[in-house]
């Protein structure tokens, strides 16, 4: 589990492929920290640590994790958000975030506010029913409040310290970022799914 609190930013700095999967090395901070086979979230990608090497890790993604997220657009220089798994007695800073990405979303403005930025975003409209004025979100990681939502489209605003120590900076109109819905706005969607089948089935709610 990880709060959407990103640690730092890591850089890409070799792209492999072997068969369907993709391997990347990332040099940051605090690789010299990981561990083989810890997981840490890469722009809100759960990725578990395979290789370790000076100041470096390697994470392995698969066909699964390329179709659903921005991954497979990465590329060598790239900055990615980093952060390590809450320790059990840590603060909850952001929300609760799983490290897996529902879909994508497609930056549809940027605008400087002269002390604070505001992106708008644009998501797949089979997802309409995750997204709530003042939400939760996280983009590519990074735990956010949302507002002005409408059926698919909503904005964040950033704040500069966020905007320096995440790749928010580096998003542009038209960027994909890896977006993860909050947890307990997708079991209650589950749940009222489910009542509409009951009522539907046997005209009472179950």
């Amino acid at each position: 589990m990880f709060t959407g609190i990103i640690e730092t930013t890591g850089k890409i700095i070799n792209i492999q492929t072997e068969g369907t999967n993709r391997i990347f090395w990332v040099e940051s901070a605090i690789s010299h920290e990981l561990t083989i086979d810890q997981s840490v979230s890469h722009n809100g990608v759960c990725l578990t640590v395979d290789a370790l090497e000076d100041g470096k890790h390697r994470v392995t993604a698969i066909a699964e994790s390329l179709d659903k997220t921005n991954l497979g657009k990465w590329e060598t220089g790239n900055l990615v958000n980093l952060e390590r798994c809450m320790p059990i007695n840590g603060r909850l800073d952001g929300h609760i975030v799983q490290g897996h990405v529902d879909c994508t979303g497609t930056c549809i403005s940027r605008i400087d506010k002269s002390g604070s930025w505001e992106y708008r975003f644009k998501i797949p409209v089979a997802f309409a029913a995750l997204i709530i004025e003042k939400g939760s979100i996280s983009l590519n990681g990074t735990s956010l409040t949302i507002f002005n939502v409408t059926e698919d489209e909503f904005t964040v605003a950033i704040i500069p310290y966020t905007f320096e120590h995440t790749n928010i900076h580096t998003v542009q109109p038209g960027d994909l970022v890896n977006i993860e819905f909050d947890i307990v706005g997708k079991y209650i969607n589950r749940t009222q799914w489910l009542n509409s089948k009951s009522t539907s089935s046997f005209g009472v709610n179950r």
